[in-house]
């Protein structure tokens, strides 16, 4: 089963002359959803590598530098060899079944006469698909046939005086495993969903990759915004995925049968992105990535960093060693609930809610489902085109759930979810604009309301606020069944005019923000200074509230502003507005410039992690920051790991936070960190 969830549009506009150019598409057109259900028997697809990255085990290795991981982690430079006596064993498991068409075998010298390559579907019961007694080493291609698990190569007599070392050791074929599988690639563009429709992602197959690179913007990938891949396995063609993405960008709950590469090919730059409920058995490589954050996943290794890489609840995880190089590591999440996803159960459609997890580390799913609740279709509302904001609060009054198909909606009154537990999820980027200056979508303080998969554009005219969680005053406990905001993005100006003075605001406590980009636009259409106004970008008032990465940028004033007890942020980015015309405009009363984040003062208690702002006044280079965090003085508040970064000199930060932390100084895009606060 699988679903392409499309929406199309024009090419990116014109990039503007800087270091970080931004880009965006702009809808022209309505159109419909396309939904392709796989039902049938799986497709016949051409035999791909299944080994690389995979668990490997083995009887004995030679030495610390020769473990058997070595000979599936497609470097021909790596080997693995084991103890100098016979009979020796290395054993790959491929993570599911698969249908075998072919072993690769490369050699070094000290190689194998006699070996049998042995096939299992549980790790117990081997048959013998492969034997040979006068095995002449160097590369061998060996043809096997079978459904298995598990391959395991079982060395009986040795050709040297030393144990046997292998470079390499591929597996070929196709994935089983009872769901469908589809050959091919994908190439992920603007408004651009793609998603299996299985209850796990091991339930759908691709075969090949879902890729996305930057070859159309001269290699740079950092206008690769408004996109998803959801709730599949991959099996890519040659053993890495590439997903060179920034902001807006989704990778969840996916299972890769490899690596996976976050850069444009070319090592273009490439800033943001984020990885949850994720398994990815190869290693990662961000390579020119600015900053990523990744978390309750599995990773088989992480090569590098630059600026900024944060972990929770990452299997995998490099060690915490920032700021050389950059790792922030948190062993659990402390708070997470995955996003709602669309799935088919037979012939009929559900939506399931995944449960609230505590202290989460790794995947959701893995070794089945996971706890949640399946809601039939039939209990949501589905907003198609044409939809008015009266018929859509009506269905809310009538204790439906909301599926926004793709498509851009403008409405004119605001949509109220006031039921416990209400759904609103996204397919393919929907996009709510509101009209007349009212705010897009409020929230009732009430318990465990899912926000997901959705777009808010600003109208022309400005609103007081675009989302609203729990009305001001809001009080009530939900730390047993928070609220929960998950790839919730917001715009202002960039697709036309558009102008807000808050973008969102969280009054209810416990709620859980997991994933959001908030941007003020600084491309595009309809921007200026002035022109798309936004003077603030998230306001937090309620308590407990955990911010699970936080995308913030270009506001005219404070990006980020706390003002509730207790609130937690794991990874934030911000750049402050490129287009500030002057020092002038930016001047915040004695201080110069107003913080990416601020934590007011009267708060007691209040925790960061892995948190960047970067500034570019290209406009006026002149311009100076004073710092790019706010924060009381008080033991209660704590940050960790931080930094800010003047890009190429335009602009500099006097601060990290409040007046501690070095200044960024010259055209050089060096950060200034700062490693504990206070």
């Amino acid at each position: 089963m699988s679903v392409a969830l499309v929406r199309p549009s024009r090419p990116p506009l014109a990039a503007s002359r800087r270091r970080r150019t931004l880009a965006l598409a702009v809808i022209t057109t309505l159109v419909a959803t396309l939904l392709a259900a796989v039902q049938a028997a799986p497709a016949q697809a051409a035999p791909v590598l299944l080994s690389q990255g995979s668990t490997v085990t083995a009887s004995s290795q030679e030495n610390g530098g020769t473990a058997a991981g070595n000979a599936v982690d497609g470097d021909g430079g790596t080997r693995w060899s084991s103890a100098s006596a016979d009979p020796q064993w290395i054993r790959i498991d491929l993570g599911s079944p698969a249908t075998l068409s072919r072993v690769e075998l490369a050699w070094e010298a000290a190689h194998a006469k006699s070996y049998r390559i042995e096939l299992s579907t549980n790790g117990n019961d081997w048959t013998t698909a492969y034997s040979t007694t006068t095995s002449a080493g160097g590369n061998e291609t060996l043809t096997v046939s079978g459904d298995a698990r598990y391959v395991r190569l079982t060395g009986t007599e040795r050709a040297t005086g030393y144990g046997y070392s292998l470079w390499e050791f591929k597996v070929f074929g196709t994935r089983g495993g009872g769901g469908p599988e589809i050959p091919g690639n994908a190439q992920i563009g603007f408004y651009t969903q793609i998603a299996g429709l299985g209850l796990n992602p091991n339930a759908t197959t691709f075969n090949g990759d879902v890729t996305v690179d930057a070859g159309w913007f001269n290699g740079n990938a950092t206008q690769n915004f408004w996109r998803s891949a959801e709730n599949l396995t991959l099996n890519p063609v040659n053993g890495t995925n590439r997903w060179a993405v920034s902001q807006a960008a989704p990778f969840r709950r996916m299972h890769v049968k490899g690596g996976l590469n976050l850069a444009p090919d070319g090592y273009g730059w490439a800033s943001g992105g984020y990885i949850a409920d994720s398994k990815i058995d190869g290693t990662v490589g961000p390579y020119s990535q600015q900053q990523w954050y990744t978390r309750d996943s599995s990773v088989g290794g992480w090569t590098n960093a630059v600026w900024n890489m944060t972990f929770s609840g990452v299997q995998g995880a490099p060690a915490a060693s920032y700021p050389t190089p950059p790792y922030t590591t948190l062993d659990t999440t402390p708070i997470s609930r995955e996003k709602p996803f669309l799935y088919l159960d037979g012939n009929e459609y559900k939506v399931f809610v995944p449960a609230k997890r505590v202290n989460a580390r790794g995947v959701s799913w893995d070794g089945g489902t996971q706890p949640g609740e399946s809601i039939p279709l039939n209990r949501f509302y589905v907003v198609k085109q044409g939809a008015t904001a009266a018929t859509i609060n009506a269905a809310l009054a009538q204790g439906l759930n909301l599926l926004f198909t793709p498509g851009v909606y403008h409405i004119d009154q605001t949509i109220n979810v006031n039921r416990a537990n209400t759904v609103v999820l996204g397919l393919g980027l929907a996009t709510i604009i509101p009209d007349n200056g009212v705010t897009a979508m409020k929230v009732a303080d009430v318990d465990g309301v899912k926000l997901a998969g959705f777009l808010i554009d600003a109208g022309p005219v400005n609103s007081p606020t675009l989302l609203e969680v729990g009305p001001q005053g809001a009080s009530a406990d939900h730390s047993a069944n928070p609220t929960s905001l998950q790839d919730v993005f917001v715009r202002i100006g960039g697709a036309g005019p558009g102008k807000a003075t808050t973008s969102i605001v969280v009054n209810s406590d416990d709620t859980i923000i997991d994933h959001t980009w908030v941007w003020r636009a600084d491309h595009g259409e309809g921007w200026g200074w002035e022109t798309n106004r936004a003077d603030y970008g998230v306001r937090v008032n309620g308590d407990d509230v955990l911010a699970t990465g936080l995308f913030v940028e270009h506001f005219n004033k404070y990006d980020v502003e706390w003002y509730g007890e207790r609130g937690r942020t794991i990874f934030f980015q911000n750049e402050k507005a490129y287009d500030a015309p002057n020092q002038a405009a930016i001047q915040n009363g004695a201080t110069k410039g107003y913080a990416a984040y601020r934590v007011d003062d009267s708060v007691e208690q209040h925790e960061g992690w892995g948190m960047g702002s970067y500034c570019y006044y290209n406009v006026d280079p002149t311009i100076v920051q004073e710092h790019g965090f706010k924060a009381p003085v008080k033991p209660g508040v704590k940050f960790h790991n931080l930094l800010v970064v003047s890009l190429g000199g335009n602009g500099q930060y006097q601060h990290v936070i409040n007046n501690i932390g070095s200044p960024t100084s010259g055209t050089s895009t060096i950060p200034s960190t700062v490693t504990n606060f206070p």
